[in-house]
């Protein structure tokens, strides 16, 4: 089934969004939502993020962390880079291990920006982000994310922007150390990008593989170009559809999809 889209709103976002999401209302859209009217919940929660700004550094917890605060689950990621404006960044980790007091004074001076790792990117480069890594998105990036079914985030540093800040338990989740996670790289025809704990993540290349069975009990399908067709239904760049039954999956040539299974 295809899955009904959200529109969420971020002082980052933008108001010129591919044609293929629709027109738009003025607003500045900085993630879209896909998700289901079902009542069981989802494990996963798949996102566009569309980027005018840089995003706050932030930071998420794990599911044991999030647990001891009352929520039901943490949050890990993967971003996939679909376009990138020339000179985009992703900041992912920090440029040297900073303890809990540094990481909360830098925090709060501002200096945690110049201890980023800021790391140049490019569409089809991808990485996964950890829970407890200290993160944020730069300027002029479209990504699609692939998450856990959490809204958790935790703010450490936001340029000044009127929105809060949540130094204590961001400063008590984080891992504030260079980034060492081996889930990253570029794209390069069909392959498996992740591998658990918490969701699978593959990217099918039409003109590589045309079709693929990737087993799973749930598989979210979004194609990041072009078409995928699923059981024989044709979904297209700006939909995600959500596979309960392990139909056929088939790329078309030019095209491009993600698959997630958990």
């Amino acid at each position: 089934m295809i899955l009904s889209t959200q529109k969420v709103e971020k002082p980052w976002g933008r108001n010129d969004l591919p044609a293929a999401f629709g027109a738009s209302s003025g607003a500045k859209t900085g993630e879209i939502w896909y998700q289901t009217d079902a009542k069981a919940a989802l494990p996963l929660l798949i996102k566009w993020l569309f980027t005018s700004e840089k995003l706050s550094i932030q930071v998420h917890p794990s599911d044991a962390e999030a647990q001891k605060r009352g929520m039901a689950s943490g949050k890990e990621e993967c971003w996939v880079i679909v376009a990138a404006e020339p000179g985009a960044v992703l900041g992912i980790g920090t440029t040297r291990p900073l303890d809990s007091h540094e990481l909360y004074e830098t925090s709060l001076s501002g200096e945690i920006e110049s201890l980023i790792d800021w790391k140049p990117v490019k569409a089809g480069d991808y990485y996964y982000i950890p829970a407890g890594t200290v993160h944020a998105i730069g300027a002029g990036v479209t990504l699609v994310e692939v998450q856990q079914y959490a809204d958790i985030t935790y703010r450490l540093f936001d340029y000044g922007r009127p929105r809060a800040l949540h130094l204590d338990d961001g400063v008590a989740v984080s891992h504030a150390v260079p980034y060492n996670d081996a889930r990253f790289g570029t794209i390069q025809g069909s392959a498996r990008l992740v591998n658990g704990p918490f969701f699978d993540l593959w990217v099918i290349d039409g003109d590589d593989v045309s079709h693929c069975q990737i087993e799973g009990k749930r598989r979210w399908i979004v194609p990041l170009c072009g078409t995928a067709t699923v059981g024989g239904h044709d979904v297209v760049a700006s939909e995600c559809w959500l596979d309960l039954i392990g139909a056929d999956i088939v790329v078309a040539p030019g095209s491009k999809a993600l698959v997630a299974v958990a």
